[in-house]
């Protein structure tokens, strides 16, 4: 019997495919990804104080209406099959969008090299989180920012039944570009879906070569039920 493992997923993507996605539209959106009992694993989790280093209430400061927590180390088994298997697949990605970008900055191609870089920078606390919404909840535009250094793409996966566990709740990304109209895009992913996308800039064709353009992602207002997404982020926090 063949495997399924998440990082054999991972393996089998098309990232050239990913790549030019992203380079396109600003995200790339990748279909079931996760199977339904891992992410019914993954929302069991969200009650259990010991699985999580903090919790915010997003309310208490302004960042919209809902919760989200930030798991502890040892990360979850598929959460750490996600964090480790993407980023080496993501890193040569963001690479080529420090050079259109005219950096100097160069991502190692492992995670663990990356993370001791986090750690030299004084950030050691990791930043994987499971956000929760009920009907009314909402993300305000945002960037994941923890510190100094920062991956610049990371990714969101829908653990919820989109239509059956809620209804709304699309993932919101904003891009603006210098003396250009904000562009704007709602995703509405299906249960297992991925979404990766940058943390807070992009190159973008111009006439005259690569533009900067500066992004925020958020998430609209859950009209009913209960939406649970997990956040994959690759910097670690101060």
């Amino acid at each position: 019997m063949a495997r399924d493992t998440i990082e054999d997923r991972i393996d089998g993507l098309d990232w050239g495919a990913i790549g030019e996605e992203l380079a396109e539209r600003g995200y790339a959106h990748i279909p079931r990804l996760l199977r339904p009992p891992e992410c019914r694993a993954l929302i069991a989790l969200y009650p259990d104080d010991e699985r999580f280093r903090s919790r915010i209430d997003m309310a208490r400061y302004r960042f919209g209406e809902g919760s989200y927590a930030y798991f502890r180390e040892p990360l979850p088994e598929a959460v750490a099959a996600l964090r480790t298997g993407l980023y080496p697949r993501l890193a040569p990605i963001a690479n080529g969008m420090m050079t259109a970008l005219g950096r100097e900055l160069r991502y190692p191609a492992a995670l663990q090299a990356f993370r001791r870089q986090c750690r030299a920078a004084g950030q050691t606390r990791p930043t994987p989180l499971l956000l929760h919404y009920t009907a009314g909840g909402y993300n305000r535009l945002h960037r994941d920012l923890y510190g100094p250094l920062a991956f610049p793409l990371q990714a969101t996966a829908m653990l919820s039944r989109r239509g059956s566990d809620y209804t709304g709740g699309e993932f919101l990304l904003v891009e603006n570009v210098a003396r250009q109209q904000s562009r704007g895009e709602a995703i509405a992913a299906e249960q297992g879906d991925l979404i990766v996308f940058p943390v807070r800039e992009r190159p973008v064709a111009g006439k005259r070569g690569p533009l900067r353009a500066e992004l925020r992602h958020g998430m609209s207002r859950v009209h009913s039920g209960e939406r649970y997404a997990l956040g994959i982020i690759f910097h670690d926090a101060e």
